[in-house]
């Protein structure tokens, strides 16, 4: 059954978070009304204070998570007197728009980036900007490698996809697994499409050959997690994260076995179109099949609360984008750089949760709560 004594020492991490936020806005000091040049890296404000100039730079300005990562980073500077500039790639798959902004800031002489990157193809832009003298924070999105910027503040990824993997196994208890995978891309591997796929397979004990590889495992075999069983993986499609990929992925992957009752989404607009599609082919959701996902947006956990999804993660975006903004600040005027927070030492973990009206006692790589407790804690 649910244990709640695990959210303690979960939320002690989320706790903490808050805490460097508190210490973050302490040294970049307090609101002031700014006047601001967007080629300089710092200017004075309007109280003779420093201004600091920073560029967040999303993978797109449609997605609700990059929308409340925009938020949370307007917020922060406009708290602490930073000249924040907001841009973003197209679409999912943009490497060149993201490119044009690092340039931008390069040429702008501003003091850092928050970027949550397209691929590996924005790595060496990334190089010429630190190169040139600017912090650059990876937001949600880990680079591949990690040190090709100064740090990531994200979820751990992994263990998002592992979470939502465990509850899966658990759900099935020994029932045969019929997946549908539904994640980013199919041509490049970027590190929060693998994580979370093979995250989630992982969760369910089936054994993947290569973390950074999607596709490589064997498509039968049997899951371990839980009471165990056997599992067959129907399909991998690339959905481009978003709800109309999402229900074209789905209508494909029904084509190949009608009999799915495992879907895992890479994300919950990706969610919404697979339910859609599961609906006109006339499956039951929560019964027929199980949809299990990552974000924990307001929309993402009201579905959970509605029964559309029955588990998600829960990440912060908001969080990510305010300590990324405090952070550069801080570095600005002559603070310390934040540390790595993560078991593996290589980022700063921001904090999971996974929702579900229907915990399983095979969860352990996340706190599980029910969905009112994350729709009182969501973004969006």
């Amino acid at each position: 059954m649910f244990n709640r004594g695990k959210r303690g020492r979960a939320f002690a991490g989320i706790a903490a978070i808050g805490a460097l936020s508190l210490t973050l806005a302490a040294c970049g000091g307090g609101d002031s009304e700014e006047s601001t040049d967007a080629a300089a890296g710092t200017e004075t404000s309007a109280e003779g204070g420093e201004l600091v100039a920073v560029s967040l730079i999303t993978k797109d300005s449609t997605n609700p998570f990059f929308v409340a990562m925009q938020e949370g980073a307007k917020a922060a500077a406009a708290e602490t007197g930073v000249d924040l500039t907001v841009g973003s790639g197209k679409e999912e798959g943009d490497d060149q728009g993201q490119i044009d902004l690092i340039e931008n800031a390069i040429a702008q002489g501003q003091a850092g980036i928050l970027i949550t990157p397209m691929s590996v193809n924005v790595n060496d832009a990334i190089a010429k900007a630190r190169e040139a003298g600017l912090y650059v924070i990876a937001l949600d999105t880990p680079t591949d490698p990690p040190d090709a910027v100064d740090i990531t503040f994200a979820t751990d990824n992994c263990l998002a996809g592992e979470a939502i993997g465990q509850w899966a196994a658990g759900k099935l208890n020994g029932e045969k697994a019929t997946i549908a995978r539904l994640v980013i891309f199919n041509d490049r591997m970027v590190s929060v499409d693998y994580c979370r796929d093979n995250g989630f397979l992982r969760g369910m004990g089936i054994d993947i050959k290569d973390l950074t590889i999607m596709g490589d495992e064997e498509t039968t075999g049997s899951y371990t997690a839980g009471a165990g069983g056997e599992y067959e993986i129907v399909c991998l499609e690339a959905t481009g994260a978003n709800e109309e990929g999402g229900r074209k992925g789905m209508e494909t992957c029904l084509s190949k076995n009608p009999d799915i009752n495992v879907v895992y989404t890479i994300n919950e607009p990706t969610a919404f179109g697979a339910a859609e599609a599961l609906k006109s082919a006339g499956k039951t959701i929560g019964t027929d099949v199980l949809i299990v996902s990552v974000d924990g947006g307001l929309a993402g956990v009201e579905a959970v609360k509605a029964g559309t999804i029955q588990a998600t993660s829960q990440q912060y975006p908001l969080k990510m984008a305010e300590l990324g903004v405090k952070a550069i600040k801080t570095i600005a005027d002559g603070g310390a750089a934040p540390e790595n927070t993560s078991a593996d030492g290589t980022f700063f973990d921001t904090g999971v949760v996974l929702c579900t009206e229907d915990p399983q006692d095979t969860v352990t790589a996340a706190p599980q709560e029910n969905a009112q407790f994350c729709i009182d804690n969501a973004w969006g």
